[in-house]
């Protein structure tokens, strides 16, 4: 833990910063040294009161000379959330643009499942026959939708390990995830009752130190198994695939594009709602949810005056990647 005392006039703020960051799962300890640093620099100028203005942030960003392109986008992300912190506590500040962001983008275009294929989908899981070779009729029903019903990362949902899921409270913990972020993350009942079962199936002599989903030598399942049956029960569903997809990974884009359509059909306030899916589903900031909401608007054109007349200033004009 730091030993640095916050001194300037913003030194209640930026603890409140930091707070509210960690408690919606964010590590920040990088964030936090930076905040320090933006504190004394705040101080040693002799700012006083509670500003942000376009001189003192780019000074702060972007006066070491020999500082990395992926250095100023790191502090451009850290200012942007302070700034837009302030004004949520009622301070009128400039809002840093976050702008040094790499040049190269991925070009691929998520696939979103629609309900017809992701019906068909798991109940080609469902009718996968029972056999002694495998328990792949046990394992795939409970993983497949966790991944979609959770927007879990394959790599976050095949890393769980039995001490990680509370059947009780209904929450899987996520640990060391991307972005250096653990969180926890809620169930829905029907899928506590699956958890359940398929521990009672596979676990009755495990330790909580052992991998949930496992194979039949007791072992972590590996992502190449988990998209190898991905790929047959596409198959057996009739969907098709192609070098564009779908990919696992679409489940988790596809849980967030549902999720935002129908906070817009159903009239919810996404400005305030947005923070907990990104904090749900371990975004790093509010880009790869922002992404989502343009996503949404594009695939569904009748809601998308919804989105645009009330929250084109959230909507992002480019491109968001991200992968497993």
């Amino acid at each position: 833990m730091s030993d640095y005392q916050h001194k300037s006039d913003l030194a209640e703020l930026l603890m409140c910063y930091l707070k509210e960051k960690k408690m919606t799962g964010f590590k920040f300890e990088k964030q936090a040294r930076e905040l320090e640093r933006f504190d004394d620099y705040y101080y040693r100028a002799g700012y006083r009161g509670v500003k942000l203005t376009k001189s003192m942030t780019d000074a702060f960003i972007y006066g070491i000379s020999y500082e990395k392109r992926s250095t100023h986008y790191k502090k451009e992300i850290l200012l942007n959330g302070l700034a837009e912190f302030l004004i949520r506590q009622g301070h009128r500040v400039y809002v840093p643009p976050v702008k040094s962001a790499p040049a190269e983008r991925c070009a691929h275009i998520p696939y979103i499942f629609s309900e017809d294929e992701l019906k068909r989908f798991f109940m080609a899981i469902d009718r996968f026959p029972p056999s002694d070779q495998t328990n792949r009729y046990l394992v795939d029903p409970v993983l497949f939708r966790l991944l979609y019903g959770c927007g879990l990362r394959v790599s976050e949902a095949i890393n769980l390990k039995i001490g990680d899921i509370d059947l009780r409270s209904g929450t899987v913990t996520i640990l060391g995830a991307k972005n250096g972020k653990d969180r926890l993350v809620p169930l829905a009942e029907s899928l506590v009752s699956r958890f359940r079962r398929l521990k009672e199936e596979l676990h009755t002599l495990s330790d909580v130190s052992n991998y949930f989903f496992i194979s039949p030598r007791a072992s972590r399942l590996d992502k190449s198994t988990v998209y190898y049956r991905f790929r047959g029960y596409l198959l057996m569903a009739g969907i098709s695939h192609t070098k564009q997809g779908p990919r696992v990974h679409d489940f988790r884009h596809s849980y967030a594009v549902h999720c935002l359509k129908k906070w817009v059909l159903s009239d919810g306030e996404l400005t305030n709602l947005m923070p907990y899916l990104a904090a749900y589903m371990g975004h790093a900031d509010f880009r790869g949810t922002q992404y989502y909401l343009r996503l949404t608007a594009d695939l569904y054109p009748d809601i998308i005056q919804k989105t645009e007349a009330t929250l084109d200033y959230v909507i992002p004009k480019e491109a968001y990647h991200e992968e497993d």
